[in-house]
């Protein structure tokens, strides 16, 4: 396993919810402003200014099948961009099952 996949997994498995963004990408500060609503606690890494950016986010394309950020994770589970997040019915559901409020 590459190293890049290696950090993206250990931050999807040892975080309540991740957000896998661009500090640039509006509709990844759309996600972190509905969580920062909700008062969820959730680990962001900003792809952009990752000097392994590019290869985290090709390894989240094989774990996840997504490409595009913000690509979400809450409890271990692939949750989409941010569309599917504004959608997701269960978020605060989902958000207090994974211990993040």
């Amino acid at each position: 396993m590459s190293a890049a996949k290696t950090r993206a997994q250990s931050l999807i498995n040892d975080n309540a919810v991740v957000v896998f963004s661009k500090s640039y990408c509006p509709y990844c500060d759309s996600s972190k402003k509905l969580l920062d609503g909700l008062n969820a606690k959730y680990t962001t890494l900003e792809l952009d200014l990752e000097e392994e950016g590019a290869a985290i986010q090709s390894a989240l394309a094989e774990i996840s099948s997504q490409r595009t950020v913000p690509n979400i994770f809450i409890n271990k589970k692939h949750i989409g961009g941010n569309s599917d997040l504004q959608g997701k019915k269960d978020l605060k559901d989902l958000l207090k099952e994974a211990g993040a409020i």
